[in-house]
């Protein structure tokens, strides 16, 4: 006997159908190779990398197909108050400030306001700098591919020995546009520029920021200078498992809450910064030209170089790391303030990345693990 299906019981079977895998693949993800994990297992790895690091806090965000498919915020803000953390809760990105702002550099270039290769001398000298004459040939390209020949922070690395100098006065290690030299200082002379070349302070820069960037690529909270809403939601640093004073930090002379920080200043959350990095991985948010000129290699990485030995980057480009995977690049960047540390690796040709912040520094042990467990080592 022939049966008849009605077809509206065929019809509700293919919603039904469609409804469970359209269901399935939200509360999963993939891994680098295409390997499918749910939500409940990636969540059980990450609390059990937490619990065995001893990570008070993490927020993270993945990137499956050039969408944002994972994001989550664990922990504690404090470990002594135990006051949960959300997804809105506010971390410092450290130097994952740097790949923002070379975009923000990139897209004022495109208007025309700032020239890459012409020296920033020529917009704005520096009396502090005028020790080392040859300052006056860096250019904005040379800042954001690391190649100015200036120190990370004159405050902080070794001076050279055959010169008179105290604590704190500029020195340059190496001619521009030579050699890989790796500066949060250089980065900040370049906002000093960028500032100037649009008549604010650096605190106003920050609201040129939030109108050419955070707005338009749709992050909710990214903040270089002070903002209540970080007030109200910043979670605390911790070395040593304790928290540590919740300020804006002073590490460096003059830096307070009011200057813009390029180099290590930004304060964030992981949905807001994959906003950003899913722009970059679907072309949007600046032309082709631009992007193809910011993704371009531009400074060998010595073999010796922490960047080469640990995280297998070969090459920087305007912003980021390139690290070469087998029939594939990926462009990574890492930023520590000793209490916060932070990770990003994507891939353009696969649409695929994640982004992460932690209150404390195991930040480094937690990226290997995680990047063991999405399968993008390099092969």
């Amino acid at each position: 006997m022939i049966r008849v299906i009605c077809p509206f019981i065929l019809f509700s079977l293919s919603i039904v159908f469609l409804s469970c895998n359209k269901e399935s693949k939200l509360n999963q993800i993939e891994t680098y190779e295409g390997e499918k994990i749910s939500f409940e297992i990636f969540d059980e790895f990450l609390k059990t990398q937490m619990d065995s690091l001893g990570i008070p806090a993490l927020s993270i965000a993945i990137i499956n197909e050039g969408k944002i498919v994972y994001n989550s915020a664990l922990g504690v803000s404090n470990t002594i108050t135990n006051q949960p953390v959300s997804q809105n809760s506010i971390f410092e990105s450290a130097s994952l400030s740097k790949p923002i702002f070379a975009f923000f550099v990139m897209k004022l270039s495109e208007k025309g306001i700032i020239d890459l290769d012409r020296p920033l001398h020529f917009y704005l000298p520096d009396e502090e700098m005028e020790k080392d004459q040859r300052y006056k040939n860096v250019s904005a390209r040379m800042v954001l591919s690391h190649r100015t020949g200036f120190p990370n922070w004159r405050w902080f690395d070794k001076r050279p020995e055959n010169l008179d100098l105290n604590r704190g006065d500029f020195f340059m290690i190496d001619d521009p546009g030579t050699t890989f030299t790796y500066s949060g200082e250089a980065y900040q002379y370049l906002a000093r520029v960028i500032a100037h070349l649009n008549f604010m302070n650096m605190y106003e820069l920050n609201e040129l920021f939030q109108n050419e960037v955070a707005k338009p690529l749709r992050m909710e909270h990214a903040y270089f200078v002070w903002d209540d809403y970080i007030y109200d939601n910043k979670v605390f640093g911790h070395l040593d498992g304790k928290p540590r004073k919740m300020n804006w930090g002073t590490a460096l002379p003059n830096q307070n809450s009011k200057i813009f920080s390029a180099a290590g200043g930004l304060r964030t959350e992981a949905k807001s910064y994959a906003q950003f990095m899913t722009s970059i991985i679907n072309g949007q948010g600046l032309d082709h030209e631009t992007y193809k000129e910011m993704l371009s290699p531009y400074t060998e990485i010595p073999k010796d170089n922490v960047n080469y030995t640990e995280d297998g980057i070969t090459d920087w480009s305007l912003g980021f790391g390139i690290k070469p995977m087998k029939n594939d690049t990926i462009y990574r960047h890492g930023g520590s303030n000793r209490d916060f540390q932070s990770e990003f690796a994507f891939s353009i040709n696969k649409k695929y990345g994640y982004v992460f912040f932690v209150n404390c520094d195991k930040g480094n042990e937690l990226n290997k693990k995680l990047e063991k467990f999405l399968e993008m080592r390099k092969k």
